[in-house]
């Protein structure tokens, strides 16, 4: 028998295999990492859900009732979803609602942002960020 003769080989769950070798010398253990032919399925890409489209159309419809909004367009990336308003359907968009899930802890998943960059509102709760596009007129005493 030579030293690093195997004398026994099992596939683990992850499938590498682990290979325990005979030798003069106490038993050692190698793990020897292979992909098993298996391809890791790709992350999901990040999407609103149900409500939170409920309250994104509300404010469109109102909006393109009012004449002001067009045409949408919904990006499902797999680090943001991105809900973008346009005035006309060639133009660049003139909102973007994102939810980023990795801004959740900190600022806020959600948020609105205008063709330039600039975030106009963050937060947690998608209704109080929506409120920064959607104004709603208010009757001022003279």
């Amino acid at each position: 028998m030579s030293d690093s003769e195997p004398i026994s080989q099992r596939p683990t769950k992850a499938g590498a295999t682990i290979t325990q070798l005979q030798s003069h010398t106490p038993p050692t253990t190698t793990i020897v990492a292979s992909s098993g032919g298996q391809n890791k399925p790709s992350p999901l890409p990040i999407a609103f859900n149900r409500h939170e489209i409920n309250r994104i159309m509300n404010v469109y419809g109102r909006k393109v009732a009012q004449g002001e909004w067009r045409d949408y367009a919904i990006d499902m990336l797999k680090d943001r979803a991105v809900f973008s308003i346009f005035r006309h359907a060639s133009e660049f968009p003139l909102y973007r609602i994102e939810k980023n899930p990795k801004m959740a802890r900190r600022q806020g998943a959600y948020s609105v942002i205008t063709p330039t960059g600039y975030i106009l509102k963050r937060g947690h709760d998608l209704a109080q960020v929506l409120r920064a596009i959607d104004k709603q007129l208010q009757l001022v005493k003279m």
